[in-house]
Protein backbone atom coordinates (compact mmCIF):
# COMPACT_ATOMS: atom_id res chain seq x y z
CA UNK A 1 0.00 0.00 0.00
CA UNK A 2 0.84 3.49 -1.18
CA UNK A 3 1.73 5.50 2.16
CA UNK A 4 -0.27 8.34 1.03
CA UNK A 5 -3.36 5.93 1.01
CA UNK A 6 -4.88 5.30 4.99
CA UNK A 7 -4.45 2.01 6.53
CA UNK A 8 -7.65 2.64 8.74
CA UNK A 9 -11.12 4.30 8.01
CA UNK A 10 -11.81 7.37 9.30
CA UNK A 11 -13.01 8.04 12.54
CA UNK A 12 -17.22 8.13 12.53
CA UNK A 13 -18.14 11.31 12.32
CA UNK A 14 -20.97 13.10 15.09
CA UNK A 15 -24.14 14.09 14.14
CA UNK A 16 -23.12 17.76 14.69
CA UNK A 17 -20.00 17.25 12.22
CA UNK A 18 -22.72 15.44 9.30
CA UNK A 19 -24.69 18.44 10.33
CA UNK A 20 -21.66 20.77 9.09
CA UNK A 21 -21.39 18.92 5.80
CA UNK A 22 -24.67 18.60 4.80
CA UNK A 23 -25.09 22.41 5.53
CA UNK A 24 -21.99 22.96 3.33
CA UNK A 25 -23.40 20.81 0.71
CA UNK A 26 -27.54 22.93 0.42
CA UNK A 27 -25.51 25.88 -0.40
CA UNK A 28 -23.16 24.92 -2.97
CA UNK A 29 -25.02 21.98 -4.83
CA UNK A 30 -24.89 23.42 -8.61
CA UNK A 31 -25.09 21.75 -11.11
CA UNK A 32 -28.13 19.74 -11.00
CA UNK A 33 -28.14 15.78 -10.10
CA UNK A 34 -25.08 14.77 -12.05
CA UNK A 35 -23.02 17.89 -10.75
CA UNK A 36 -24.40 17.10 -6.96
CA UNK A 37 -23.90 13.02 -7.15
CA UNK A 38 -20.42 14.41 -8.25
CA UNK A 39 -19.51 16.82 -5.73
CA UNK A 40 -21.21 14.17 -2.89
CA UNK A 41 -18.62 11.37 -4.12
CA UNK A 42 -15.53 13.71 -4.39
CA UNK A 43 -16.09 14.65 -0.61
CA UNK A 44 -17.66 11.81 0.95
CA UNK A 45 -15.98 8.89 -1.22
CA UNK A 46 -12.40 10.37 -1.87
CA UNK A 47 -11.57 12.81 0.87
CA UNK A 48 -13.51 11.84 3.98
CA UNK A 49 -14.05 7.99 3.17
CA UNK A 50 -17.30 7.81 5.09
CA UNK A 51 -18.58 5.41 2.70
CA UNK A 52 -16.88 3.31 0.12
CA UNK A 53 -17.91 3.60 -3.82
CA UNK A 54 -19.39 -0.19 -3.79
CA UNK A 55 -21.16 1.07 -1.33
CA UNK A 56 -21.70 4.65 -2.69
CA UNK A 57 -22.77 3.16 -6.24
CA UNK A 58 -25.33 0.66 -4.70
CA UNK A 59 -27.25 3.15 -3.32
CA UNK A 60 -26.97 5.27 -6.06
CA UNK A 61 -28.76 2.65 -8.22
CA UNK A 62 -31.29 2.53 -6.08
CA UNK A 63 -32.37 6.49 -5.96
CA UNK A 64 -31.88 6.42 -9.59
CA UNK A 65 -35.16 3.50 -9.66
CA UNK A 66 -37.00 5.91 -7.56
CA UNK A 67 -39.10 8.76 -8.16
CA UNK A 68 -37.67 11.98 -6.68
CA UNK A 69 -34.66 13.80 -6.78
CA UNK A 70 -31.96 10.92 -7.23
CA UNK A 71 -29.08 13.63 -5.64
CA UNK A 72 -31.38 14.46 -2.57
CA UNK A 73 -32.29 10.91 -1.78
CA UNK A 74 -28.77 9.54 -1.73
CA UNK A 75 -28.07 12.36 0.17
CA UNK A 76 -30.98 11.04 2.56
CA UNK A 77 -29.44 7.01 2.16
CA UNK A 78 -26.01 8.35 3.31
CA UNK A 79 -27.29 9.88 6.18
CA UNK A 80 -29.49 7.22 7.31
CA UNK A 81 -27.03 4.61 7.27
CA UNK A 82 -24.85 6.78 9.50
CA UNK A 83 -26.91 8.26 11.90
CA UNK A 84 -30.54 6.64 11.17
CA UNK A 85 -33.55 8.63 11.24
CA UNK A 86 -32.36 12.04 12.46
CA UNK A 87 -29.63 11.89 9.90
CA UNK A 88 -31.92 10.96 7.09
CA UNK A 89 -34.12 14.23 7.76
CA UNK A 90 -31.01 16.11 8.46
CA UNK A 91 -29.01 16.10 5.36
CA UNK A 92 -32.66 15.80 3.21
CA UNK A 93 -33.95 19.08 4.95
CA UNK A 94 -30.37 20.75 4.03
CA UNK A 95 -29.99 19.68 0.88
CA UNK A 96 -33.34 21.52 -0.19
CA UNK A 97 -33.54 24.62 2.22
CA UNK A 98 -31.53 26.88 0.83
CA UNK A 99 -32.20 26.50 -2.11
CA UNK A 100 -35.98 27.05 -0.66
CA UNK A 101 -34.83 30.37 1.03
CA UNK A 102 -33.40 31.48 -2.06
CA UNK A 103 -35.87 30.86 -5.08
CA UNK A 104 -38.78 32.25 -2.52
CA UNK A 105 -36.80 35.18 -1.88
CA UNK A 106 -35.64 35.51 -5.97
CA UNK A 107 -39.74 35.01 -6.54
CA UNK A 108 -40.09 37.99 -4.20
CA UNK A 109 -37.95 40.29 -5.72
CA UNK A 110 -39.01 38.86 -9.43
CA UNK A 111 -42.75 39.94 -8.44
CA UNK A 112 -42.10 43.01 -7.13
CA UNK A 113 -38.69 44.81 -9.01
CA UNK A 114 -38.55 42.97 -12.47
CA UNK A 115 -35.97 41.67 -14.30
CA UNK A 116 -32.43 42.46 -12.55
CA UNK A 117 -29.45 43.15 -14.87
CA UNK A 118 -26.78 42.12 -12.68
CA UNK A 119 -28.78 38.72 -11.48
CA UNK A 120 -29.23 38.14 -15.48
CA UNK A 121 -25.58 38.25 -16.25
CA UNK A 122 -24.38 35.47 -13.57
CA UNK A 123 -27.35 33.50 -14.75
CA UNK A 124 -25.72 33.84 -18.13
CA UNK A 125 -22.37 32.89 -17.06
CA UNK A 126 -23.20 29.92 -14.94
CA UNK A 127 -25.40 28.17 -17.53
CA UNK A 128 -22.36 27.50 -19.66
CA UNK A 129 -20.87 26.10 -16.75
CA UNK A 130 -23.42 24.04 -15.70
CA UNK A 131 -22.82 22.14 -19.18
CA UNK A 132 -19.46 21.49 -18.13
CA UNK A 133 -20.11 20.34 -14.49
CA UNK A 134 -22.75 17.65 -16.00
CA UNK A 135 -20.90 16.09 -18.67
CA UNK A 136 -17.41 16.47 -16.29
CA UNK A 137 -20.16 14.48 -13.76
CA UNK A 138 -20.79 12.03 -16.78
CA UNK A 139 -17.31 11.38 -17.36
CA UNK A 140 -16.58 10.66 -13.57
CA UNK A 141 -19.56 8.48 -13.08
CA UNK A 142 -19.16 6.62 -16.26
CA UNK A 143 -15.22 6.09 -15.78
CA UNK A 144 -16.70 4.04 -12.60
CA UNK A 145 -19.60 2.20 -13.34
CA UNK A 146 -18.68 1.46 -16.88
CA UNK A 147 -15.95 -1.37 -17.05
CA UNK A 148 -16.35 -3.29 -19.89
CA UNK A 149 -17.89 -3.29 -23.48
CA UNK A 150 -21.07 -4.58 -22.78
CA UNK A 151 -21.74 -1.88 -20.48
CA UNK A 152 -20.62 0.77 -22.55
CA UNK A 153 -23.25 -0.66 -25.08
CA UNK A 154 -26.02 0.02 -22.85
CA UNK A 155 -24.62 3.63 -21.79
CA UNK A 156 -25.00 3.91 -25.67
CA UNK A 157 -27.88 3.09 -26.61
CA UNK A 158 -29.55 4.94 -23.46
CA UNK A 159 -28.24 7.82 -25.14
CA UNK A 160 -29.35 7.17 -28.42
CA UNK A 161 -32.73 6.06 -27.18
CA UNK A 162 -33.86 9.07 -25.26
CA UNK A 163 -31.40 11.85 -27.72
CA UNK A 164 -32.97 10.39 -31.04
CA UNK A 165 -36.26 8.72 -30.45
CA UNK A 166 -37.67 10.80 -27.68
CA UNK A 167 -37.87 7.59 -25.33
CA UNK A 168 -38.98 8.19 -21.59
CA UNK A 169 -36.54 7.71 -19.02
CA UNK A 170 -38.62 5.18 -16.87
CA UNK A 171 -38.33 2.93 -20.17
CA UNK A 172 -35.18 3.10 -20.46
CA UNK A 173 -34.39 2.33 -16.60
CA UNK A 174 -36.84 -0.42 -17.30
CA UNK A 175 -35.22 -1.95 -20.44
CA UNK A 176 -31.21 -2.06 -18.93
CA UNK A 177 -33.12 -3.61 -16.00
CA UNK A 178 -34.24 -6.50 -17.57
CA UNK A 179 -30.61 -6.64 -20.13
CA UNK A 180 -28.51 -6.68 -16.36
CA UNK A 181 -31.13 -9.94 -15.54
CA UNK A 182 -30.87 -11.32 -18.81
CA UNK A 183 -27.39 -11.21 -18.53
CA UNK A 184 -27.03 -13.11 -15.30
CA UNK A 185 -29.59 -15.70 -15.75
CA UNK A 186 -27.21 -16.70 -18.52
CA UNK A 187 -23.92 -16.94 -16.42
CA UNK A 188 -20.80 -17.20 -17.85
CA UNK A 189 -18.53 -14.47 -18.40
CA UNK A 190 -21.81 -12.48 -19.42
CA UNK A 191 -22.96 -12.69 -15.67
CA UNK A 192 -19.79 -11.49 -14.87
CA UNK A 193 -19.92 -8.30 -16.83
CA UNK A 194 -22.88 -7.28 -14.44
CA UNK A 195 -20.88 -7.45 -10.97
CA UNK A 196 -20.61 -3.87 -10.51
CA UNK A 197 -18.26 -0.77 -11.89
CA UNK A 198 -16.81 0.45 -8.03
CA UNK A 199 -16.10 -2.35 -6.47
CA UNK A 200 -13.84 -2.95 -3.21
CA UNK A 201 -10.53 -3.09 -5.17
CA UNK A 202 -10.61 0.00 -7.05
CA UNK A 203 -11.84 1.89 -3.89
CA UNK A 204 -9.40 0.38 -1.63
CA UNK A 205 -6.69 1.08 -4.42
CA UNK A 206 -7.33 5.10 -4.73
CA UNK A 207 -9.41 6.00 -1.60
CA UNK A 208 -8.19 3.62 1.51
CA UNK A 209 -10.69 2.18 3.52
CA UNK A 210 -14.07 3.80 4.33
CA UNK A 211 -15.96 4.39 7.46
CA UNK A 212 -19.03 2.40 5.89
CA UNK A 213 -16.61 -0.46 3.71
CA UNK A 214 -17.87 -2.99 1.28
CA UNK A 215 -17.94 -5.54 4.03
CA UNK A 216 -19.71 -3.15 6.65
CA UNK A 217 -22.45 -4.62 7.69
CA UNK A 218 -26.14 -2.95 7.94
CA UNK A 219 -26.60 -0.90 11.42
CA UNK A 220 -29.10 -1.51 13.82
CA UNK A 221 -31.91 0.58 12.26
CA UNK A 222 -30.83 -0.58 8.76
CA UNK A 223 -32.03 -3.80 9.19
CA UNK A 224 -35.60 -4.79 7.11
CA UNK A 225 -37.98 -5.90 9.50
CA UNK A 226 -41.97 -5.68 8.30
CA UNK A 227 -42.79 -4.28 11.61
CA UNK A 228 -40.72 -1.44 10.71
CA UNK A 229 -41.79 -1.03 7.00
CA UNK A 230 -45.25 -1.14 8.64
CA UNK A 231 -44.85 1.26 11.14
CA UNK A 232 -42.81 3.66 8.89
CA UNK A 233 -45.10 3.84 6.49
CA UNK A 234 -48.32 4.52 8.74
CA UNK A 235 -46.13 7.35 10.23
CA UNK A 236 -45.28 9.18 7.05
CA UNK A 237 -49.25 8.44 5.55
CA UNK A 238 -50.01 10.42 8.72
CA UNK A 239 -47.69 13.14 8.13
CA UNK A 240 -49.17 13.32 4.50
CA UNK A 241 -52.52 13.25 5.21
CA UNK A 242 -52.64 15.85 8.27
CA UNK A 243 -51.42 18.56 6.31
CA UNK A 244 -54.03 18.01 3.94
CA UNK A 245 -56.97 17.95 6.06
CA UNK A 246 -56.04 21.07 7.48
CA UNK A 247 -55.78 22.63 4.35
CA UNK A 248 -59.70 21.57 3.60
CA UNK A 249 -61.51 24.32 2.11
CA UNK A 250 -58.45 27.04 1.06
CA UNK A 251 -58.73 26.30 -2.12
CA UNK A 252 -55.23 27.00 -4.28
CA UNK A 253 -53.18 25.28 -1.41
CA UNK A 254 -55.18 22.26 -1.17
CA UNK A 255 -54.87 21.89 -5.01
CA UNK A 256 -51.54 22.56 -4.75
CA UNK A 257 -50.69 19.56 -1.62
CA UNK A 258 -52.75 17.67 -4.07
CA UNK A 259 -50.95 18.00 -7.16
CA UNK A 260 -47.66 18.21 -5.74
CA UNK A 261 -48.24 14.55 -3.75
CA UNK A 262 -49.04 13.26 -7.32
CA UNK A 263 -46.21 14.93 -8.79
CA UNK A 264 -44.25 13.02 -6.48
CA UNK A 265 -44.66 9.75 -7.70
CA UNK A 266 -44.45 10.96 -11.07
CA UNK A 267 -41.27 12.52 -11.18
CA UNK A 268 -39.08 8.93 -12.78
CA UNK A 269 -36.29 10.26 -14.73
CA UNK A 270 -35.60 13.62 -12.78
CA UNK A 271 -37.09 16.81 -13.04
CA UNK A 272 -37.26 16.93 -16.64
CA UNK A 273 -39.69 14.08 -17.23
CA UNK A 274 -42.03 15.80 -14.82
CA UNK A 275 -41.18 19.33 -15.93
CA UNK A 276 -44.28 19.05 -18.76
CA UNK A 277 -46.65 17.76 -16.36
CA UNK A 278 -46.44 20.58 -13.75
CA UNK A 279 -46.26 23.47 -16.49
CA UNK A 280 -49.04 21.99 -17.99
CA UNK A 281 -51.31 21.53 -14.48
CA UNK A 282 -49.52 25.03 -13.02
CA UNK A 283 -50.15 27.52 -16.39
CA UNK A 284 -52.57 25.78 -18.71
CA UNK A 285 -55.05 24.36 -15.69
CA UNK A 286 -54.35 25.64 -12.24
CA UNK A 287 -53.37 29.54 -13.76
CA UNK A 288 -50.97 29.54 -10.52
CA UNK A 289 -48.46 31.59 -13.05
CA UNK A 290 -47.86 32.21 -17.15
CA UNK A 291 -46.13 30.34 -19.21
CA UNK A 292 -43.13 32.93 -19.29
CA UNK A 293 -43.27 33.22 -15.42
CA UNK A 294 -42.35 29.15 -15.27
CA UNK A 295 -39.46 29.59 -17.69
CA UNK A 296 -38.42 32.15 -16.19
CA UNK A 297 -38.52 30.02 -12.74
CA UNK A 298 -36.42 27.42 -14.52
CA UNK A 299 -34.01 29.40 -15.57
CA UNK A 300 -33.33 30.12 -11.49
CA UNK A 301 -33.75 26.65 -10.56
CA UNK A 302 -30.80 25.43 -13.34
CA UNK A 303 -28.53 28.24 -11.78
CA UNK A 304 -29.63 28.12 -8.15
CA UNK A 305 -28.19 25.32 -5.58
CA UNK A 306 -30.74 22.26 -4.69
CA UNK A 307 -32.05 19.87 -7.12
CA UNK A 308 -33.80 21.03 -9.98
CA UNK A 309 -37.38 20.31 -9.31
CA UNK A 310 -36.70 22.89 -6.72
CA UNK A 311 -38.64 24.68 -9.23
CA UNK A 312 -42.03 23.59 -7.56
CA UNK A 313 -40.69 26.19 -5.18
CA UNK A 314 -41.13 29.14 -7.63
CA UNK A 315 -44.44 27.35 -8.56
CA UNK A 316 -46.02 27.40 -5.66
CA UNK A 317 -44.42 31.13 -4.65
CA UNK A 318 -46.15 32.91 -7.89
CA UNK A 319 -49.55 30.81 -7.12
CA UNK A 320 -49.68 31.75 -3.90
CA UNK A 321 -49.79 35.18 -4.78
CA UNK A 322 -51.29 34.99 -7.97
CA UNK A 323 -54.22 33.51 -6.23
CA UNK A 324 -54.08 35.43 -3.27
CA UNK A 325 -53.87 32.49 -0.73
CA UNK A 326 -53.22 35.20 2.15
CA UNK A 327 -53.56 39.05 2.46
CA UNK A 328 -50.14 39.45 2.51
CA UNK A 329 -48.36 38.99 -0.75
CA UNK A 330 -44.94 37.80 0.83
CA UNK A 331 -46.94 35.10 3.19
CA UNK A 332 -49.16 34.04 0.20
CA UNK A 333 -46.12 33.41 -1.15
CA UNK A 334 -44.34 31.75 1.63
CA UNK A 335 -47.93 29.94 2.03
CA UNK A 336 -47.69 28.51 -1.52
CA UNK A 337 -43.77 27.60 -1.52
CA UNK A 338 -44.48 25.91 1.82
CA UNK A 339 -47.01 23.57 0.83
CA UNK A 340 -45.28 22.77 -3.06
CA UNK A 341 -42.29 21.42 -1.46
CA UNK A 342 -43.61 19.92 1.53
CA UNK A 343 -45.76 17.58 -0.72
CA UNK A 344 -42.85 17.38 -3.49
CA UNK A 345 -40.20 16.09 -1.05
CA UNK A 346 -41.96 14.07 1.70
CA UNK A 347 -42.38 10.80 -0.23
CA UNK A 348 -38.38 11.00 -1.03
CA UNK A 349 -38.01 10.26 2.37
CA UNK A 350 -40.58 7.55 3.18
CA UNK A 351 -38.56 5.98 -0.34
CA UNK A 352 -35.36 5.76 1.68
CA UNK A 353 -36.12 5.08 5.13
CA UNK A 354 -38.97 2.73 4.39
CA UNK A 355 -37.31 0.82 0.94
CA UNK A 356 -33.29 1.30 1.56
CA UNK A 357 -33.29 -1.43 4.62
CA UNK A 358 -34.82 -4.04 1.60
CA UNK A 359 -31.38 -2.85 -0.17
CA UNK A 360 -28.92 -3.12 2.05
CA UNK A 361 -30.18 -6.82 2.45
CA UNK A 362 -29.70 -7.56 -1.31
CA UNK A 363 -26.48 -5.89 -1.70
CA UNK A 364 -24.31 -8.61 -1.75
CA UNK A 365 -26.79 -10.93 -4.30
CA UNK A 366 -25.95 -10.78 -7.72
CA UNK A 367 -29.57 -11.16 -9.22
CA UNK A 368 -30.41 -7.63 -7.48
CA UNK A 369 -27.32 -6.14 -8.36
CA UNK A 370 -26.75 -7.34 -11.96
CA UNK A 371 -30.36 -4.55 -13.00
CA UNK A 372 -28.99 -2.19 -11.10
CA UNK A 373 -25.26 -2.34 -12.61
CA UNK A 374 -26.62 -2.60 -16.12
CA UNK A 375 -29.40 0.64 -14.69
CA UNK A 376 -26.51 2.57 -13.95
CA UNK A 377 -24.47 2.31 -17.07
CA UNK A 378 -27.97 3.77 -18.83
CA UNK A 379 -28.01 6.71 -16.49
CA UNK A 380 -24.47 7.39 -17.58
CA UNK A 381 -26.23 7.89 -21.24
CA UNK A 382 -28.74 9.27 -20.06
CA UNK A 383 -26.55 12.01 -18.20
CA UNK A 384 -24.71 13.03 -21.99
CA UNK A 385 -27.90 13.41 -22.79
CA UNK A 386 -28.60 15.89 -20.40
CA UNK A 387 -24.88 17.59 -21.21
CA UNK A 388 -26.44 17.97 -25.09
CA UNK A 389 -29.50 19.50 -23.37
CA UNK A 390 -27.65 21.74 -21.42
CA UNK A 391 -25.02 22.81 -24.19
CA UNK A 392 -28.06 22.84 -27.17
CA UNK A 393 -30.01 25.52 -25.06
CA UNK A 394 -27.07 27.55 -24.04
CA UNK A 395 -25.41 27.80 -27.01
CA UNK A 396 -28.66 28.71 -29.34
CA UNK A 397 -30.65 30.60 -26.81
CA UNK A 398 -33.21 31.16 -28.88
CA UNK A 399 -33.38 27.30 -30.29
CA UNK A 400 -36.65 25.39 -30.60
CA UNK A 401 -37.94 21.98 -31.64
CA UNK A 402 -39.02 23.21 -34.19
CA UNK A 403 -35.96 25.43 -35.29
CA UNK A 404 -33.00 23.47 -33.71
CA UNK A 405 -30.21 25.88 -34.92
CA UNK A 406 -32.69 28.88 -34.60
CA UNK A 407 -30.80 32.47 -33.62
CA UNK A 408 -27.49 33.37 -33.40
CA UNK A 409 -24.79 30.99 -32.36
CA UNK A 410 -23.23 32.23 -28.46
CA UNK A 411 -19.52 31.79 -29.18
CA UNK A 412 -18.80 33.29 -25.56
CA UNK A 413 -20.70 30.49 -24.07
CA UNK A 414 -19.03 28.34 -25.63
CA UNK A 415 -15.30 29.60 -24.67
CA UNK A 416 -16.90 29.50 -21.15
CA UNK A 417 -18.02 26.17 -21.01
CA UNK A 418 -14.61 25.10 -22.50
CA UNK A 419 -12.59 26.53 -20.13
CA UNK A 420 -14.98 25.64 -17.11
CA UNK A 421 -14.97 21.90 -18.45
CA UNK A 422 -10.50 21.84 -18.71
CA UNK A 423 -10.53 23.84 -15.11
CA UNK A 424 -12.48 20.92 -13.39
CA UNK A 425 -11.52 17.81 -15.95
CA UNK A 426 -7.43 18.76 -16.31
CA UNK A 427 -6.70 20.94 -13.49
CA UNK A 428 -8.90 19.27 -10.98
CA UNK A 429 -10.31 22.71 -9.86
CA UNK A 430 -13.25 22.38 -7.18
CA UNK A 431 -16.67 22.89 -8.72
CA UNK A 432 -17.54 25.09 -6.59
CA UNK A 433 -14.49 27.66 -7.32
CA UNK A 434 -15.58 26.70 -11.15
CA UNK A 435 -19.32 27.96 -10.69
CA UNK A 436 -18.08 30.93 -8.41
CA UNK A 437 -15.63 32.51 -10.78
CA UNK A 438 -18.26 32.07 -13.70
CA UNK A 439 -20.58 33.74 -11.71
CA UNK A 440 -18.13 36.93 -10.62
CA UNK A 441 -17.24 37.10 -14.83
CA UNK A 442 -21.59 36.66 -15.65
CA UNK A 443 -21.61 39.91 -13.23
CA UNK A 444 -18.64 42.08 -14.76
CA UNK A 445 -20.06 41.01 -17.94
CA UNK A 446 -23.61 42.53 -17.07
CA UNK A 447 -21.77 45.93 -16.59
CA UNK A 448 -20.35 46.17 -20.27
CA UNK A 449 -22.52 44.19 -22.23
Amino acid sequence: MSDDIPAAPPPAPTLGEAFKYWLKLGFISFGGPAGQIAMMHQELVERRRWISEHRYLHALNYCMLLPGPEAIQLAIYISWLMHGVRGAVMAGVLFFLPAFALLSLLAGIYLAYGDVPQVAGVFYAIKPAVVAVVLFAAWRIGSRAIKNEVLLGICALAFVGIFFFKIDFPWIVLAAGILGALGNAMGGKLASKFKGGGGHGASHKQYGPALIDDDTPPPAHARFTWTRLVVTTLAFVTLGAAPLLALRGSGTLLDMGEFFTAAAFLTIGGAYAVLPYVYQAAVEHFGWLTGPQMMDGLALGETTPGPLIMVVTWVGYIGGVTKQVLADPVAAGLAGASVATFFTFLPSFWFIIAGAPVVEATRGELKFTAPLTAISAAVVGVIVNLAVFFAWHTFWPQASEAAPFAGPFDWLSVVVAVAAFLALWKYKVDIMKVIGACALLGLALSFVR
